[in-house]
């Protein structure tokens, strides 16, 4: 069992920034993966960013430059720094780590971003 507590969402207007952190406890081994997805509505979801175990940082093309994502191993946290949002941002972003062959999820914090 793993779980997770999402913080961060919230309304913010454009140009603004928010710091999305993810906690996960339970049963922890090695997280391979921790990273952020979103599903902004009426799209699928899609990868926003991922923090592997030996550093790697693939980014969506959409918020390269803009969001920085980072990693507590000590704590089992995953934080999105999210600079310069735009309302194309607006979504409900999910966590989710890979821990051996299983994928786990968070239960999703809303972000919008609107004037």
């Amino acid at each position: 069992q793993v779980q997770f507590v999402e913080s961060g969402g919230g309304l913010v207007q454009p140009g603004g920034s928010l710091r999305l952190s993810c906690a996960v406890s339970g049963t922890i081994f090695s997280l391979n993966a921790m990273g952020w997805y979103r599903q902004a509505p009426g799209k699928q979801r899609e990868l926003v960013a991922v923090i592997t175990s030996v550093g790697s940082t693939p980014y969506v093309d959409s918020v390269k430059g803009r969001f920085t994502i980072s990693r507590e191993n000590a704590k089992n946290t995953v934080h999105l720094q999210m600079n310069s949002l735009e309302p194309e941002d607006t979504a409900v972003y999910y966590c989710n780590v890979v821990q051996g062959s299983h994928s786990y999820w968070g239960q999703g914090t809303a972000v919008t971003v609107s004037s």
